[in-house]
């Protein structure tokens, strides 16, 4: 627990409390009503598939599909009890209110984590999910020092699966920048309101403002999560990025963006706002590929289950090796980011997103 440092709170607004309970009320009484939806549509899908699927051993998929999307709704609800239980440690009593708040983060911790590793395991055996990893984690050890994990954002589903292995194999705490529009999901809603965490766009100031403080707070066990690409890859937004950089006058980077195939330009602000925040932390780069090949509804439908596995490299950089000042960490940043891409070069599946 001693990683966890409070985080510095401004008095609550009433117009930003009611926003925001407006907002749990409605996505969880969506939640509870979805529930016997997608079980009726799973039925229906198990009775419709049988005379197709049974005789010719087929894949299946309506099933799987509704059968993961039932259980990740049971799974959400199940979590909005334990985070019920969570606030209710927090009311008064004996313990002083950070003692407080620090339990209450571990808590939220461990259910995030097992919220986590019970959605891998449905889409291991739904889905065919596997995960190789080079080189291996170490353990679920803490480490003495905080780290920034910069990931490439490709697929459906690849954050979750980084904040389960951050979690569950590599024993670290995710401090994570996301999509505000993950706050539609209720269960994440709350339970990452429990632990440090930063929403994009913000509501108010520079995004990299929010990273910076996100960073600045980190302690030992502590990681950073940013995907500085800011989405998945597409063909469109890598043209449209390109594009981008030559209107804002930074022709070398954009001709340097266009030779990487596989990865968006990174994006600077957050990911250097971060390194300068937390100036003893390691930086850790993540490559992947695998889940790529899920860009879109099509995609989705005819490559499941999945045929590969995951495959997933990461490299550390220490805090002492990265350059100083912004314009040598931006270049600094993009070479790492053109090493992404080779790696993906050299490991991705010729039907991904970015063939």
């Amino acid at each position: 627990m001693t990683g966890i440092r409070p985080r510095r709170r401004l008095p609550a607004r009433p117009v930003g409390a009611m926003v925001t309970g407006l907002r749990r009320t409605t996505t969880v009484v969506l939640l509870l009503a979805l529930v016997p939806v997608v079980a009726a549509v799973l039925v229906a899908a198990s009775v419709l598939c049988v005379p197709f699927s049974l005789p010719t051993r087929g894949a299946w998929r309506p099933v799987r599909i509704a059968a993961f999307a039932l259980l990740y709704l049971l799974v959400d609800a199940a979590a909005l009890v334990a985070a019920a239980g969570l606030w209710a440690r927090r009311l008064p009593g004996g313990r002083e209110h950070a003692e407080r708040r620090l339990v209450a983060a571990e808590d939220a911790y461990a259910t995030l984590e097992r919220l986590l590793r019970l959605l891998r395991r449905a889409g291991t055996r739904i889905f065919g999910l596997r995960l190789e990893v080079t080189p291996p984690l170490p353990g679920a050890v803490r480490h003495p020092a905080p780290v920034l994990v910069f990931v490439r954002h490709a697929g459906v589903g690849d954050s979750f699966l980084l904040l389960q292995t951050l979690l569950s194999q590599a024993g670290l705490r995710p401090h994570t920048v996301l999509k505000r529009a993950l706050r539609a999901d209720p269960a994440l809603d709350v339970l990452i309101g429990r632990v440090p965490h930063c929403f994009l766009p913000p509501l108010d100031g520079r995004a990299e403002d929010g990273i910076g403080e996100l960073a600045a707070g980190l302690g030992p066990g502590d990681a950073l999560v940013l995907f500085p690409e800011g989405g998945n890859f597409t063909p469109r937004r890598h043209r449209r990025a390109i594009a981008s950089l030559r209107r804002r006058g930074l022709p070398r980077r954009a001709s340097r963006a266009e030779r990487m195939h596989h990865v968006l330009p990174p994006r600077d602000g957050g990911a250097l706002a971060a390194i300068a925040a937390a100036p003893t932390a390691d930086v850790v780069f993540v490559a992947h590929t695998g889940l790529d090949v899920l860009h879109s509804a099509r995609t989705v439908w005819s490559r499941l289950p999945l045929r590969d596995a995951v495959r997933a490299r990461w490299w550390r950089v220490p805090a002492g090796r990265i350059p100083e000042g912004e314009d040598a960490r931006s270049k600094w940043l993009l070479a790492q980011w053109a090493r992404v891409d080779r790696w993906i070069a050299d490991h991705a599946d010729p039907e991904a997103t970015h063939a």
